[in-house]
């Protein structure tokens, strides 16, 4: 649901049992209130019962001419939520794909252990 910026973009986590958890960007008219694709799939892989430790890699694709990076919010979700070595992949609907780190991804990370 994007009918603001209709910028899709869709996300997926694999999980060790082969289950695959998707999530989509879901706007709303008050854009802080809008669910971004890879959140709404890391929240729905915790809601049902799976951990870091469960998750194999993850991939966000966006109907763009370039590779679709996730917004800093979401990386920061995703370097809480995403094991450390964790593969991920951004790709476009054409074939483009980047296969990154998490420490590639946000550098620099703030996590539990700066507390």
């Amino acid at each position: 649901y994007v009918p603001y910026s209709n910028f899709y973009v869709g996300a997926a986590v694999e999980i060790k049992n082969v289950s695959m958890i998707t999530g989509v960007n879901v706007e709303n008219v008050s854009y802080g209130l809008t669910n971004c694709a890879e959140s709404t799939a890391l929240f729905t892989v915790y809601s049902q019962g799976d951990r870091k430790e469960d998750i194999v890699a993850m991939a966000v694709v966006g109907k763009s001419d370039v590779t679709t990076g996730p917004c800093g919010a979401c990386r920061q979700v995703m370097n809480e939520l995403l094991p450390e070595k964790c593969v991920i992949y951004l790709s476009n609907l054409v074939g483009k794909t980047k296969e990154i780190t998490m420490e590639e991804l946000l550098p620099f990370a703030f996590g539990p252990s700066d507390l």
